[in-house]
């Protein structure tokens, strides 16, 4: 969540008419003194936890890695020479049918019929 300048300008104003100006300055001292404290407080248990759960949480998850290692290289070896496969098989046929016959099944059908040809 993001604050503006005019939500800024209104919690000013709200907090200068609820304490006062005379102590307005010492609870802004405070309030300073208190996120200061919070986020130094945050920075050493982000610090504790990365020490203490991440990194023993990822050494003993390296092994498991490593052993997953070699099928993940088998598993990519074998899309290649499928994919290889796929693109040889799709070009197999091309080029090799051959040029209809002269005298292809339906015209000899229709000559022997009487439909057509070149004695009509």
């Amino acid at each position: 969540m993001r604050i503006g300048v005019w939500e800024l300008v209104v919690i000013f104003l709200a907090a200068l008419l609820v304490l006062g100006p005379e102590r307005l300055p010492q609870y802004a001292r405070k309030l300073g003194a208190a996120l200061r404290e919070l986020r130094r407080t945050s920075e050493e248990v982000g610090k504790e936890l990365r020490e203490n759960v991440a990194e023993p949480l990822a050494e003993a998850a390296k092994p498991l890695r490593e052993a997953m290692e070699p099928p993940q290289e088998r598993e990519r070896d074998g899309r290649a020479a499928r994919t290889e496969a796929a693109g040889q098989t799709a070009g197999a046929g091309r080029g090799t049918e051959a040029p209809p016959a002269a005298d292809s099944l339906p015209e000899r059908e229709a000559q022997e019929n009487g439909y057509g040809g070149e004695n009509e």
